[in-house]
């Protein structure tokens, strides 16, 4: 490996190192507080997220100080050691040293790694700050140590820019009845209300309120809540989750286990397919599965979504939530009895129904611009090199807190250097392999995950090799250190053929596969793998299981739950050098079996039968 360093010392890999740590935006470093608490609902993205402590963690971040002003970017350089030596003096952008890793997935390797990335010296590892900047040119300077190619044309970074927006409600929200009454919804308490739009200003005025009930147009399960109605410049009022859920009917949508349709994001995204001008989801502890607080904390902080390009789409002028009760007076006034409503919605061939009530509401934002990296780098195939197989798992984490009297530094080891080092040692095992993979191999360690899967997003708007000769993505967040165990979790169980290749590799460790316990949270929904999905692309997620395979299911119960109350978003989450890493190790080898076999093979796994991504995957692979 050193040899294979030296021969490219001039070349684009090494350059691509010094580009990966001076082409970083700090825009950030000043907006930690903001940033922290804008991620409110990033426990809506991150599938392994537990909603107390996610929401107790945003409150405690709320509060954070200004951080100090952003380092000086380092000066221009040409190769990799000459960056090394400009940085010498700056701690913010010097790196460690490589550690000593083997071609094999070893628990040391693992441990090295996570010790590294979740190191006092990433900072926590928040996008815009000096954290970012060590982050990105390590992971790159990993990714040429290790023997990949720069994955970007001749870099080892993908730009990512982003928008954050502040909306505040500029009042209540006010409903005029046709018969001449009106009822005000106190923001915050009864509401609340934000907007994507980059405009300063966003309304509604006297927009015709429609109850549309789950807001789901799924034509692959027959179902169409807006068949009959045109909703263009309207408001439309829904339900949260989906029919399978409130009926417990498993043959209607996938019972209690949430579908996309049942997610908050896809409410509002079908709403704006459909020309709504605004969009409100009525809240319930149930359906949501969280508080009412969860919500209103997270819509009272920063936004964070990729700019719109000219010729998109705006998105929706108000997007919000009602409470409960708010929606029960607002139905029972118009003489509509809102259990009935809701007993309608979740019967096949419901009807949208157009309210007598007009709303006017709208808020005032302010839009501030940045931009954040992935790190990619790539394994090219030695027979069918166009076809690509993804590894991901995000770096980013939630920086520091300089208010805190001790340690204020989220190092975020568990989350997410525990997926960051197993992308590692999974890219120096392949790469280093006296059998090169078939096809490709992208090994992909994507930002802004914690606020709201941006990294991800972006890429798949903007790939570096097709969707449609992309053969599968494998995700690796937040990787729990319970010890080896009988059982491998598969978050949104019953999705794909991947599934079928992961139990036979499962099966071959003595291991069986199992479904989430909580499949009606949604997870599958809030990782980055999920933005593939939606696109089309084969997506599997496993996490470690729980069944320890000496200490029984209650010992690996018990260590998820310390980590919740402990650690989970906290400065806590360090590591820890007893760690018992033998089931990352189990679960690493267990990933690299499954895309080895899809990296040799000619097969193209697809969805199964009936979920929601199949028809965009059968579409893409027909381009």
């Amino acid at each position: 490996m050193l040899a294979w360093v030296k021969a490219h010392t001039a070349g684009c890999a090494l350059a691509s190192v010094v580009k990966a740590v001076q082409q970083q935006s700090f825009t950030w470093a000043q907006q930690a507080p903001r940033y922290a608490r804008g991620l409110g609902f990033a426990l809506e993205h991150c599938m392994h997220r537990s909603f107390l402590p996610w929401a107790l963690a945003v409150v405690w971040l709320a509060a954070c100080g200004e951080a100090p002003p952003p380092t000086a970017t380092a000066p221009v350089a040409e190769t990799a050691s000459a960056t090394a030596a400009s940085a010498e003096g700056d701690a913010s952008t010097k790196l460690p040293a490589a550690p000593a890793t083997e071609a094999a997935i070893r628990a040391e390797d693992l441990a090295a790694q996570i010790k590294i990335v979740a190191s006092d010296e990433f900072a926590g590892r928040q996008p815009g700050g000096p954290g970012e900047r060590k982050t990105v040119g390590y992971l790159s300077r990993e990714f040429a140590r290790l023997g990949l190619k720069p994955g970007n044309g001749d870099s080892y970074v993908q730009q990512v820019p982003m928008v954050e927006i502040v909306s505040e409600a500029t009042g209540p929200l006010a409903i005029t009845y046709a018969d001449g009454t009106g009822d005000s919804l106190a923001a915050g308490d009864e509401a609340v209300i934000q907007t994507l739009r980059e405009d300063p200003v966003s309304a509604v005025s006297d927009s015709q309120l429609v109850f549309v009930g789950f807001g789901v147009n799924a034509p692959e399960l027959n179902w169409n809540d807006y068949a009959g109605i045109d909703v263009k410049g309207k408001t439309v009022v829904m339900l949260v989750n989906d029919p399978g859920f409130e009926t417990g009917d498993p043959e209607l949508f996938r019972g209690k286990a949430m579908t996309y349709y049942g997610r908050w994001t896809y409410k509002y995204e079908e709403a704006l397919r459909q020309g709504a001008a605004a969009a409100l989801i009525v809240h319930d502890d149930a359906g949501a599965a969280y508080g009412w607080e969860v919500v209103r904390n997270g819509f009272s902080g920063a936004e964070f979504d990729l700019p719109h390009k000219d010729g998109d789409p705006q998105p929706l002028a108000i997007r919000g939530w009602l409470t409960g009760a708010a929606a029960q007076r607002v139905f029972a006034h118009l003489g509509h009895d809102y259990a009935s409503l809701r007993k309608a919605a979740n019967q096949p061939g419901f009807k949208a129904l157009p309210l007598d009530a007009r709303i006017s509401m709208g808020v005032q934002s302010r839009v501030r611009r940045a931009q954040s990296a992935n790190v990619v780098g790539l394994l090219p195939g030695s027979e069918h090199p166009d076809e690509v197989v993804i590894f991901t798992a995000h770096w980013d984490h939630l920086g520091r807190n300089f208010q805190m009297p001790k340690d204020g530094i989220f190092n975020g080891a568990i989350d997410n250097a525990t997926g960051v080092a197993a992308l590692l040692e999974l890219a120096e095992a392949f790469a280093k392999s006296p059998t090169p993979p078939k096809r490709s191999l992208l090994f992909l360690s994507v930002t802004l995950e914690e606020s709201g899967l941006l990294g991800s997003k972006y890429y798949v708007q903007n790939p570096v090799m097709p969707l449609k000769d992309t053969v599968a993505t494998l995700n690796m967040d937040a990787l729990q250190v319970i010890g080896k165990t009988r059982d491998v979790v598969v978050i949104g169980f019953g999705n794909s053929e991947l599934e079928d290749i992961l139990k036979k590799h499962a099966e071959a460790q003595g291991r069986i596969i199992v479904p989430e316990p909580t499949p009606e949270n949604g997870f599958y929904y809030r990782s980055d793998h999920f933005n593939f999905a939606i696109a089309g692309v084969p997506s599997l997620y496993p996490k470690n299981g729980i069944d320890h395979v000496e200490k029984g299911e209650a010992y690996g119960r018990q260590v998820a739950s310390d980590y919740v109350a402990t650690a989970y978003h906290k400065p806590a989450d360090e590591f820890d050098p007893n760690w018992d890493l033998s089931g990352n190790v189990q679960d690493t080898e267990l990933l690299y079996a499954v895309a080895r076999e899809i990296a040799d093979g000619d097969q193209w796994p697809n969805w199964y039968e009936g979920t929601e991504f199949k028809s965009a995957r059968d579409a893409m692979r027909k381009q």
